[in-house]
Order: C-alpha cells, then sequence, then structure tokens
C-alpha cells in the first residue's frame, strides 16, 4: 500500500501555513483587548501554581542556607532537606506574624490619633491660610463644623455600599486563599526539588545536543546567580536600612518607630522611587504626631540614603551586577509600564541579565559573524 506524502512535503504547505499565520495575526490585531482578557483568564487557573514557583524559588536560597549550616551533619541527605525546608518556611511566616503584629495596632493608633486631632489639624491649617492671606479664598471652617459628623457619615457610608464592601472582602478572602494555596505547593516544590530538577535535565539532554545543552546550563547558571545575588542582597539592605531607621527613632523616643521603620525598609526594595515614597509616607505619619519629629526624619532619611547608594549598597552588591544608569532608567520605565511594580522590583535583575547577553552572547556572535565575511576584492567597488 502506498501512503500520501506528508503534508509538510506538499508545494501547498508553506503557503497554508503563512495564509493561517496571517489570518491569525490579523484576529489578534483586531481583538487585541479580547485575546488579552482570555489569555489573562486563562492564566489565573494558574495563578497559584505560578505564585507558588516563585514562593519556592524565594525560599530555595534559605532552605539551602539552613542546610548547609544547620542540617549539613545528617546522614539522610533527603531529611535534612526537608528539616531545612520546614525550617525556612517557619521563619518566613514569623517574619510575616512579626512584621503584621507591629503594622497593625500601630496603623490603629495612628488612625485614632488621626480622627482624633482632626479639628485641631483643620484649625492649624486655617489659621496659616489666614497668615498667608488666602482667607477669603479659602475656608475651612464648613469642614471643621461637620467633622463632628463624621463618624456618622463614616456609619452612612458603610451601610450604603454594604454589598460592595462584602465584595471586596471576597475578593480578599480568595486572594488570602490564593497566597495559602500558593505557600503549600512551593512546600511541595521544595520537597520534591532534586526529582524535578533531574527530570528537567533529562528532558533538556534528551532535545538538546551536547553542546547547547552545556551553554544552556550555562546561561541559565548565570541568570540564576544574578537573580538570587539581587534578592538576597536587597532583603538584606531593606533589613539594615529599616533596623537603622527603627534604632534611631527610639533613641529619640519618636512615635510609630515600628510602623514607620518598617515602611521605610519594605519601600526600600523599590529601585530609586522606593526611599522617596518611604519618606513621604514616614514624614506624614510623623507629622501629625509631631512635626519637628518629621523634619528630623526627613534629614535622617537623606543622610541614611546617602550612605546606603554609597557605602551599604557597594559592601554588598560590589561590582557584581555591573549595570549603568542609562540602562537601569530605562528598565525601570519600560519595566513599570509593562509590569507595573513586579517591573519595577525586578529591573535591576533584568537589565544586568540583557546587559551580560549583549556583552557575551549577541557582540561576541556580531564579531564572528563579520570576520567570517570574505574581504573585497582590490579594486572592487566600494
Amino acid at each position: 500500500m502506498k501512503f500520501p506524502k506528508r503534508f509538510s512535503e506538499k508545494p501547498w504547505y508553506s503557503y497554508t501555513v503563512a495564509a493561517c499565520a496571517a489570518v491569525l495575526l490579523y484576529v489578534v490585531l483586531t481583538r487585541l483587548s479580547a485575546v488579552w482578557g482570555a489569555v489573562c483568564t486563562f492564566a489565573g487557573y494558574f495563578s497559584s501554581v505560578v505564585l507558588g514557583c516563585v514562593l519556592a524559588y524565594l525560599i530555595n536560597p534559605l532552605a539551602m542556607l539552613f542546610q548547609r549550616r544547620l542540617f549539613g551533619g545528617v546522614k539522610r541527605k533527603d531529611l535534612g532537606w526537608t528539616f531545612a525546608v520546614a525550617l525556612s518556611v517557619l521563619s518566613v511566616l514569623l517574619l510575616l506574624a512579626l512584621l503584621l503584629g507591629t503594622l497593625i495596632p500601630q496603623l490603629v493608633d495612628s488612625g485614632m490619633t488621626f480622627a482624633g486631632n482632626l479639628n485641631g489639624y483643620i484649625q492649624s491649617l486655617q489659621n496659616l491660610v489666614s497668615q498667608w492671606g488666602l482667607a477669603e479664598y479659602v475656608d475651612l471652617q464648613t469642614f471643621l463644623d461637620s467633622s463632628e459628623n463624621i463618624m456618622k457619615t463614616l456609619t452612612g457610608l458603610v451601610t450604603n455600599n454594604l454589598s460592595k464592601i462584602l465584595d471586596v472582602s471576597a475578593e480578599a478572602g480568595k486572594t488570602a486563599l490564593t497566597w495559602g494555596m500558593a505557600l503549600i505547593l512551593s512546600v511541595y516544590m521544595l520537597l520534591a526539588k532534586e526529582r524535578l530538577m533531574n527530570g528537567l535535565r533529562r528532558l533538556f539532554r534528551a532535545l538538546l545536543s551536547g553542546r547547547s545543552y552545556r551553554a544552556a546550563s550555562t546561561f541559565l547558571r548565570r541568570c540564576d546567580g544574578i537573580l538570587i545575588r539581587y534578592i538576597v542582597y536587597s532583603l538584606l539592605d531593606a533589613l539594615i536600612v529599616g533596623v537603622t531607621n527603627a534604632v534611631f527613632m527610639t533613641a529619640l523616643r519618636m512615635q510609630y518607630a515600628g510602623l514607620v521603620s518598617v515602611v521605610v525598609g519594605v519601600t526600600n526594595l523599590i529601585p530609586t522611587f522606593g526611599p522617596i515614597i518611604g519618606a513621604v509616607i514616614g514624614g506624614f505619619v510623623l507629622l501629625l504626631v509631631r512635626p519637628v519629629d518629621a523634619l528630623i526624619f526627613l534629614i535622617f532619611t537623606l543622610v541614611l540614603q546617602f550612605l546606603d547608594g554609597y557605602v551599604i549598597k557597594v559592601k554588598l552588591f560590589g561590582n557584581s551586577l555591573g549595570v549603568s544608569g542609562l540602562l537601569i532608567m530605562i528598565a525601570l520605565i519600560v519595566g513599570g509600564n509593562m509590569f507595573g511594580v513586579l517591573g519595577i522590583l525586578l529591573s535591576i535583575p533584568f537589565s544586568a541579565i540583557l546587559d551580560f547577553i549583549y556583552r557575551d552572547y549577541l557582540l561576541p556572535a556580531l564579531e564572528a559573524r563579520r570576520r567570517k565575511k570574505p574581504a573585497a576584492p582590490p579594486g572592487g567597488t566600494r
């Protein structure tokens, strides 16, 4: 029996593929919002899995550290790794509990202080406006008279928007459940790390030639080293900045030292603009309590950020990333526009990855291609 030729060997095959690709591209471009919505909906089904992979990747360095330093003497490596993973997850949960235990009471206290002193804030602002000669244009007395009914107004807003509040609460519960499932998945992934890595190695060895496999392994190891180094050093830098700020505020007996220091440390993770955000939030919180403390805090923040940028970060990162400031700014703008806060947070490591791809892969390939080109014959046209 004679079988027909494969479709790929028939003369009309390439034209058909090109036509289908053109139609698909036209549909995607004309229905871009609908296609993107469908992609986001489909990706949402795997949100817990993706978050689990991210959490496992972030917890893995801590687990490896615990395994080396604390459980290196355990004869069964799998048992030592299990202890290391359990201790890492427990450490992360304790840190989160400590942060929330510090933030929530001080947030409530700050809100109550603001509500209790609202009339005084408005009166002070009205006096300042009067001193500047703007009283006829800005009148806060009406708001001052009605500020006594703020709690009634807030109660009415809650009653009238109860359905929206329930929707937001349900969405918050869904988000919390997603993160909880992601944390559980990350633990399973970490415990099965060796088996998963062996499976991936076998798959890539089967798909790639020996030379391509070694090149891909080297490339991925370099990318992994850049990401891990950046994440670990950034967290350590944020911890140093937050603790230093807490010690300073506690020494001067400023209020809300824990709340402001946590905000300063967390926002310090955001490249370039994070310290400014932390300074504005911390200064505003202290301004509600004592304006002099706010001024001292802002001056100290300027000094601390100068030391952080030119001493602490230099000691931590050294020249390990070696990325130019221009490339970082471009990565910040593009990453922020494309992926929001996540793009801003990952802009520096990805710019470092792009930089070494350009220097170590693209440029050598172009130079080698240039050298292989035959020289023009003598007397030939230019």
